[in-house]
C-alpha cells in the first residue's frame, strides 16, 4: 500500500492541505478518482445513507453526480487533531428540472497511518436558491486559487 500524503499526525498546514486536496478531487466529479483517497473498507455516513468500502463509494458518487448537475464545492477546515479533521463545506448544483441548490454541511474525517480516509461522517442541509443567488461561477473542475472561500463568501 502506498502512502497518500500529507500523513497524520496533522499540523494546521498539512490538515489545510488535505482539505484542499479533497475539495479539488470532489470537484472533478470522478467517482473512481475520489474513491482512491479512502481505505478499501472505509465507512461513511452521508446524510441518512451508510456506505462501506470503495466500491460502494464509487456507486454512491456516481448516483450523486448524475442528479447533482454542475456541482461545485468549497471545503474549509474547522478543526484538526492527530489523525482527524473536521470540515465545513457548501456546494452548489442544480437538478434535472433546473432548480439550483446550495447544500451546507459538516464532515468529520478519520485517517489511517497511510493518509487514507477510513471514516467519514457527513451532515448536510439543502437550500433551494435562484440562479441569481449562485456564488460559484468558476468553470467546472477545481476551484481557482483566487476564488473566495466559504468564510470570504459569508457562508
Amino acid at each position: 500500500m502506498s502512502d497518500r500524503p500529507p500523513l497524520p499526525p496533522f499540523t494546521l498546514e498539512t490538515a489545510t492541505q488535505k482539505v484542499r486536496m479533497a475539495e479539488n478531487a470532489w470537484n472533478t466529479r470522478d467517482p473512481e478518482r475520489v474513491a482512491l483517497a479512502y481505505t478499501e473498507d472505509s465507512r461513511w455516513r452521508n446524510r441518512d445513507e451508510f456506505i462501506t468500502g470503495r466500491a460502494e463509494i464509487v456507486q454512491f458518487l456516481t448516483r450523486k453526480w448524475e442528479r447533482e448537475l454542475e456541482y461545485r464545492l468549497i471545503k474549509e477546515i474547522w478543526a484538526y487533531g492527530d489523525n482527524r479533521i473536521a470540515v465545513r463545506f457548501a456546494y452548489e448544483s442544480h437538478d434535472a428540472d433546473g432548480q439550483w441548490w446550495r447544500s451546507y454541511g459538516n464532515e468529520n474525517w478519520e485517517f489511517d497511518e497511510h493518509g487514507l480516509m477510513a471514516v467519514r461522517h457527513a451532515s448536510i442541509n439543502d437550500v433551494p436558491i435562484t440562479e441569481a443567488e449562485r456564488a460559484y461561477h468558476w468553470p467546472l473542475g477545481p476551484r481557482p486559487d483566487d476564488h473566495p472561500g466559504l468564510s470570504d463568501l459569508g457562508f
